[in-house]
């Protein structure tokens, strides 16, 4: 079924289940509820835990947070509303136990569209919705993200204002028995706003104490009628941000200047954060009950920004292939006459300086050519990608006269990555190289059919059932010829293509696809005075590359007495590979320790013949065994969880070691497509080549005292997470990759915070933070743990009017100083740090509230 198909059998079934004349009966909800697409909603009462509604992992009509057979995190909207940032990934590191994101400054795509961790496990574990749907993944592959997410590809959270959201849930489960792949270690649900009035708008700005990273944004959100029984919920924020710069001079770079090159930039290389420009997120949500009862419902968005972020120095003197040909002995010369009769001379360097007299030959004579012409202080190449992301989803639910409800609904969703580069050069091409590249783009394009059905078979038994057709499409855009191109002088030893980030060709570009269908059901039963419930769920997948697959999900719960109960969960879950990751192809420039010099390490594609030579072989699903048990004491005001997990997870997906190429390998890749493989060194491939052993513990505790009438909240936030490798093929994986994907991450992690309100007019909070040591592969070192302590204060004035002021980091704390920053590339801080690297910042911020829920 193609993707036209597949929409013209949706308009089918939806007329047909509109023009039908079945006596419907309507399922009581309210507006607020009109856009959940798996269960009825409920409004959050604050305070009351039992009164807080969860639809997700549960096909029932929801659940209290309580109740639920596996740990939700619930995350009000003030949640997000209560902090500087506008990043939602950012946002989520202080509300979800477990959850991980870094900076990622020069890390190729992953700059543009950061991986986000969920319980120390990859990007592309956690399965992302939106109103209880399926998010299309970004067409990003973290081809550098910090170990753990290495050859990732996840969904781009930080597409999501968090001025659309009402309320987001985190399942803390497996739950690929209910929801289908990427789902091992968990689900975030996204909710958005369904008001049909109010609204709200606000200002915001803020930036570091080392007087930096400059942000802004204007945001708003708007509730409108669709007649009697509809709303319209529109929201839209725009802003940027400016780049910060935790760097010190290069000894290398250091060394030039002291020499008497007074061309070289100080730094000559940034670490920081990367620049933000045109931030554009637009979403509505809209929902519409018909006359005849049944639930119209759709949301989309629309959503552009342009990244840009820095690569490493290119050394005038010794940059291979560009500058030099023999490590930095002499300078590489080109000649220019095509038939070698230029004559050209040696251009020696001593103690950092090129020979004078004979350099001043070589800018004279119009046959030969070094690229000290060009950059007489090196280059430093900047690298991004222009964002768009488009997407919609849209269905009808309803209910037959006997109870049993329906939904059907289809999703498009796509995100590009348009890629750029400049301050770089194609080095084969000489002197005609362009400094500017349009390496071509990455897409991603997902499209989803559901139908679902659910049926109470009486107050404490319900059924549900379901089908799903899905099918993602992942492309390479070819780029300008100059990005990808062979020039002249690559046979004098000059590297081809955009140093840096190479062009896609002709032969690399191209679009792959795969298609899947699902059919799945769950069952869940409870006592009569609901001591205890319990859930199975079954799902079969099949997909059309590699096969099918069967999943299954055992869980329960058992109250003891009124404070306290427990729950258990047991499950199989799966993550099936992406077509981009068994496609796509990349070219990093990365540091080498050992060398102390720049490399070029490809990653190709598993089914190259090259990588075939190495074990490569076409990707296979990975599977997991999920394990739960936990337990909810609540009394009164005083909640507390403690929940346990164990994630086992086999033929797990990530990037080889890395592999020194021959020459005849390097042939086979220019065959195959990668004109850059003249230019490699070394490559790697995705590979399903070991097995790991997650296991945790998430404590979660809120009390809002009494006697303070509510007006006080302290809560606490507790993730221990470690993580084995229990199997590995020794001749793919080395022990670097091996300890990268235990330790890049902290293993523990706590947040205590105080929330309270003042004569209804102030409010503070205040955050204290900790993250736990971390490995960071690039500098060879453990980074020790740190705290962390954030506050804020509000003003409300005349019940509309909110006046905010805040800090993230107010003891301007850092991560432990990089002891090899100078001799190396000048980091000054671990680029992976848990919590960033740039201090202390300020934020102010202005909300205006109109007729919002009064």
């Amino acid at each position: 079924m193609n993707r036209s198909s597949a929409f013209a059998v949706f308009i089918l079934v939806l007329v047909a289940l509109l023009s039908t004349g079945f006596a419907q009966q309507v399922v009581a909800q309210d507006d607020e509820a009109a856009d959940q697409g798996e269960g009825e909603e409920t409004e959050v009462q604050e305070d009351q835990f039992s009164d807080v509604i969860v639809v997700t992992g549960t096909r029932t009509e929801g659940r209290s947070a309580t109740e639920s057979m596996v740990p939700v995190d619930v995350l009000d909207a003030e949640d997000f509303v209560n902090q500087g940032d506008t990043d939602v990934s950012t946002l989520l590191r202080t509300l979800a136990p477990s959850y991980n994101v870094n900076t990622q400054p020069i890390s190729d795509a992953a700059t543009v569209v950061r991986p986000a961790n969920l319980r120390n496990l990859a990007p592309d574990h956690t399965l992302v919705l939106v109103n209880g749907k399926r998010r299309h993944r970004a067409a990003v592959i973290y081809w550098l993200g910090n170990g753990v997410a290495d050859g990732a590809q996840g969904p781009d959270i930080s597409a999501i204002p968090s001025i659309a959201l009402r309320q987001v849930e985190v399942l803390r489960d497996g739950a690929s028995a209910q929801y289908g792949s990427d789902a091992i270690a968990g689900v975030m649900n996204f909710m958005l706003k369904d008001a049909s009035d109010g609204g709200s708008f606000e200002v915001r700005t803020g930036g570091y104490t080392a007087g930096d990273g400059d942000m802004w944004s204007i945001a708003g959100n708007i509730g409108l009628p669709l007649g009697d029984t509809g709303f319209a919920n529109l929201s839209l924020e725009y802003g940027a941000s400016d780049p910060t710069d935790r760097s010190v001079q290069r000894d290398d770079a250091a060394a030039l200047t002291a020499a008497g090159n007074s061309f070289v930039r100080n730094p000559a290389q940034i670490w920081g954060s990367p620049e933000i420009e045109d931030d554009l997120k637009f979403w509505g949500n809209f929902g519409y009950v018909t006359g005849g009862g049944k639930q119209l419902y759709a949301h989309a968005n629309y959503v552009t920004k342009t990244v840009t972020g820095g690569f490493f120095f290119r050394n005038p003197n010794t940059r291979s292939a560009v500058f030099s040909g023999d490590g930095g002995e002499s300078l590489l010369i080109g000649d220019l006459t095509g038939d070698g009769s230029g004559n050209c001379p040696v251009v020696p360097v001593v103690n950092d300086v090129p020979d004078p007299t004979a350099l001043d030959q070589v800018f004279a004579d119009p046959d030969c050519f070094s690229f000290q012409e060009i950059f007489p202080g090196g280059f430093t190449p900047n690298f991004g990608g222009d964002v768009e992301d488009i997407a919609v989803t849209a269905g009808v639910r309803g209910a037959l006269a006997s109870g049993m409800g329906w939904d059907v609904s289809i999703s498009q969703g796509t995100n590009e990555v348009d890629f750029f580069i400049f301050n770089t050069v194609n080095a084969s091409l000489g002197p005609n190289t362009p400094t500017s590249f349009d390496p071509g783009l990455y897409e991603q394009e997902d499209l989803n059919f559901n139908f679902d059905v659910t049926y109470p078979v009486n107050d404490r038994t319900n059924v549900a059932g379901g089908l799903e057709w899905r099918d993602e499409e992942f492309t390479i855009g070819i780029g300008q010829v100059e990005s990808y191109q062979l020039g002249p002088l690559v046979d004098q030893g000059f590297s081809a293509a955009s140093n840096g980030f190479p062009g896609f060709g002709p032969i690399a570009a191209g679009s792959w696809s795969r298609s899947n269908w699902a059919i799945y059901g769950d069952l869940e039963r409870s006592s009569a005075d609901e001591t205890w419930t319990v859930g199975v769920a079954l799902r079969y997948e099949d997909f059309d590359d590699f096969g099918s697959t069967t999943n299954g999900k055992l869980s329960g719960r058992y109250r003891f007495n009124e404070n306290f109960q427990m729950r258990a969960a047991a499950s199989t879950g799966f993550r099936a590979p992406t077509p981009g990751q068994s496609n796509a192809f990349n070219v990093s420039t990365e540091f080498d320790l050992v060398l102390m010099d720049l490399v070029n390490n490809g990653t190709i594609p598993p089914n190259s013949r090259v990588a075939q030579l190495r074990g490569g072989q076409p990707l296979q699903p990975e599977e997991s065994t999920n394990y739960a048990l936990g337990g909810v004491y609540e009394n009164g005001n005083f909640l507390l969880t403690v929940d346990f997990f164990q994630i086992e997870l086999d033929d797990r997906i990530t990037q080889t070691q890395l592999f020194e190429l021959t020459d005849e390998e390097v042939e086979q890749l220019i065959m195959e497509g990668i004109t850059s493989a003249g230019n490699l060194q070394n490559f790697r491939f995705f590979t399903n080549d070991f097995d790991t052993e997650t296991q945790g513990v998430d404590i979660v505790a809120t009390w809002t005292p009494a006697r303070y009438n509510g007006d006080t909240t302290f809560s606490f936030l507790f993730n221990q997470t470690d993580t084995e490798v229990t199997r590995f093929n020794p001749a793919t994986l080395d022990q670097t990759r091996i300890r990268e994907l235990q330790e890049a991450l902290p293993e523990q992690r706590y947040m205590l915070s105080w929330n309270q309100r003042f004569a209804e007019k102030w409010r503070v909070l205040a955050r204290l933070s900790y993250f736990d040591d971390w490995f960071d592969s690039e500098d060879v070192a453990v980074y020790g743990g740190k705290h962390l302590f954030d506050a804020e204060a509000a003003y409300t004035l005349n019940d509309s009017v909110t006046f905010t002021i805040g800090g993230h980091n107010i003891l301007d704390e850092f991560p432990d100083v990089n002891t090899g920053a100078r001799s190396g590339v000048g980091n000054l801080y671990s680029q992976f740090s848990p919590f960033g690297f740039n201090g202390a910042s300020w934020y102010a911020r202005i909300k205006y509230d109109f007729n919002w829920n009064r």
